[in-house]
C-alpha cells in the first residue's frame, strides 16, 4: 500500500519542477525582449548624438572660419590704413588750410575707431529691397563720405572714389549686389540672432506679461480647421473649417476683436471636400487650399482675394502629383525664388514652382521613399535651399533642393505632427510631436 502511494507524490514533484523550469524560461524570454528593445532603443539614441555631434562639429568649424576672414581682413584693412597714411605724410603740404585737412588733424578718434566701420558686424541688417537704388546709394556715401572727407584735396577723383569703394564693407556690397539680383521675390530678411547663446546669457527668469484674450465667434458651421496670418498685414487673418468655408478676417484696434470682412466656398470640385489646409501668398492678395489625392480630386486651388466677381475668385488647379490619401501641409519657402511646398499621405514631398502665365505652377517630386510614412509638415530654412519634412514614422529630414540629396535625418520617440523654422536663428526650428 505504501508503495502504490509513492508513485503519485513523485510524479506531482516531477510536474511541479516542470512548471518551475517552464515559468523561469517563459521569465528569461520576456527578460531577454525587454534587454533587446533596450540596446535597440539605445543604439538610436547613439546614432542620434553622434548626428548630432557632427553637426555640432561642422558649427564649431563654420565659426572658426569665419572668425579667421574677420581676422585677416581686418589686418588687411590695418595695412591699408597704414599705406595710406604714410601717403598722406608723404604728400602732405605745410601751407594747406582746407578745412579738410584741420578735420584730419582734430579727428584722430575717428580714424582710430575706423575699421568698426569698415568691419560691420558677423550678421549685418538688411535695407528694404523696395529702396534699393536709394539705399545703396546712401550706402556708398554714408560708409566713404567720413572716410573720403579725411583724404588730401589734391587726391584725383579716381582715387577718392576707389578708396570709397575700398571702405565700404564687403559684406554690404554683397547683400547690395545680391538684392539686385531678386526682382522675382521681394522680402524684409531679419537679422540673424544666435538665441541659445543669448537665453543663456540671463542669470535670472524674467516674467511674461501676457494682456487678456477675446473670444469672438468663428462664423463656421463646423469645427475649425486651420488659422493662418497674413504675412504682408498683420492685421487680417483667414480661418477655414470642415465646412468648406474660408473666413478672412481683420482685427481691431488694439486687439479687442476682429470683423468678418467676406467668407468664400472652397470646397473641391468632385468630392466637396474641405481644405485640409490652407497658407497666404507672401504678397497677400491669395490664399492657396490643399485638398486629398482620393478618386481624381482637385489637390490645390488658389483664392484670390482681390477678384470682384464671386464665381470666380476660386480656381482649381489641374496639376496633380500627389497619388493617395490626404495632402497635410502647405509652406511657401522664404526664398527668392517663389514656390511652395506640400507633404501628403502617400509619404511624398512636392515643390511648386510658378509658370510664365497668371496662377499656374508647374510641380516637381523631391523625393517620395525616405518617409515610410505620412509627410504631416514640411517647411523651408532661409539661409539654405533645404526642405524640412516631419512625418508620422518619428523621422524629420533636411532635403537640400540644389544638391538633390537629403543633407540631414533625426529619428525621434514620438510622431511629427507639424514643424516650424526659428524667424531669428537659423540654426533651431521647432516640431511638434503626437
Amino acid at each position: 500500500m505504501d508503495r502504490i502511494l509513492k508513485k503519485p507524490k513523485l510524479e506531482e514533484e516531477s510536474n511541479g519542477i516542470k512548471e518551475e523550469y517552464e515559468e523561469q524560461e517563459e521569465a528569461l524570454v520576456a527578460l531577454i525582449e525587454h534587454r533587446t528593445k533596450e540596446v535597440d532603443h539605445v543604439k538610436q539614441k547613439i546614432s542620434y548624438y553622434k548626428s548630432q555631434l557632427e553637426q555640432a562639429e561642422r558649427r564649431l568649424n563654420d565659426s572658426q572660419s569665419k572668425l579667421a576672414r574677420l581676422r585677416s581682413r581686418d589686418s588687411l584693412t590695418g595695412s591699408r590704413k597704414a599705406i595710406v597714411d604714410c601717403n598722406r605724410n608723404v604728400k602732405e603740404e605745410p601751407k594747406s588750410s582746407s578745412p579738410v585737412c584741420i578735420e584730419e588733424s582734430n579727428s584722430g578718434s575717428q580714424s582710430n575707431s575706423r575699421p568698426q566701420i569698415i568691419i560691420p558686424a558677423v550678421k549685418p541688417k538688411i535695407a528694404e529691397p523696395v529702396k534699393l537704388a536709394e539705399s545703396s546709394t546712401k550706402a556708398s556715401v554714408g560708409s566713404g563720405s567720413r572716410v573720403g572727407a579725411l583724404v588730401s584735396t589734391q587726391s584725383n577723383g579716381v582715387r577718392k572714389v576707389k578708396e570709397e569703394v575700398s571702405c565700404k564693407p564687403s559684406d554690404e556690397l554683397e547683400v547690395v549686389e545680391v538684392q539686385a539680383k531678386r526682382t522675382k521675390r521681394k522680402f524684409e530678411q531679419k537679422e540673424h540672432k544666435e538665441l541659445i547663446p543669448l537665453i543663456r546669457s540671463y542669470s535670472s527668469p524674467s516674467m511674461v506679461h501676457c494682456q487678456p484674450g477675446v473670444h469672438i465667434s468663428s462664423q463656421h458651421k463646423r469645427k475649425l480647421r486651420s488659422l493662418v496670418l497674413c504675412p504682408s498685414d498683420d492685421q487680417l487673418f483667414v480661418t477655414s473649417a470642415l465646412d468648406g468655408i474660408v473666413n478672412l478676417w481683420q482685427v481691431h484696434s488694439k486687439g479687442s476683436g476682429a470683423s468678418l470682412l467676406s467668407s468664400t466656398d472652397c470646397v473641391s470640385t468632385k468630392q466637396r471636400r474641405w481644405p485640409e489646409d490652407i497658407t497666404w501668398h507672401p504678397h497677400g492678395g491669395s490664399l492657396f487650399c490643399v485638398y486629398t489625392a482620393d478618386a481624381g480630386d482637385s489637390q490645390l486651388s488658389i483664392l484670390d482675394l482681390n477678384s470682384s466677381q464671386r464665381g470666380k475668385r476660386v480656381t482649381y488647379s489641374e496639376e496633380k502629383p500627389h497619388v493617395k490619401g490626404i495632402i497635410n501641409n502647405i509652406v511657401f519657402m522664404p526664398w527668392a525664388d517663389l514656390c511652395f511646398v506640400t507633404g501628403g499621405s502617400d509619404h511624398a514631398v512636392v515643390i511648386w514652382k510658378e509658370k510664365d502665365g497668371e496662377n499656374s505652377w508647374k510641380h516637381k517630386s523631391l523625393h517620395r521613399n525616405l518617409h515610410s510614412s505620412a509627410v504631416m509638415g514640411v517647411a523651408g530654412l532661409q539661409q539654405k535651399n533645404i526642405v524640412l519634412s516631419a512625418g508620422a514614422d518619428k523621422r524629420i529630414i533636411g532635403f537640400d533642393v540644389m544638391a538633390g540629396r537629403a543633407d540631414f535625418k533625426h529619428q525621434i520617440e514620438c510622431k511629427c505632427m507639424s514643424v516650424l523654422p526659428n524667424p531669428s536663428d537659423f540654426n533651431l526650428f521647432m516640431v511638434q510631436t503626437g
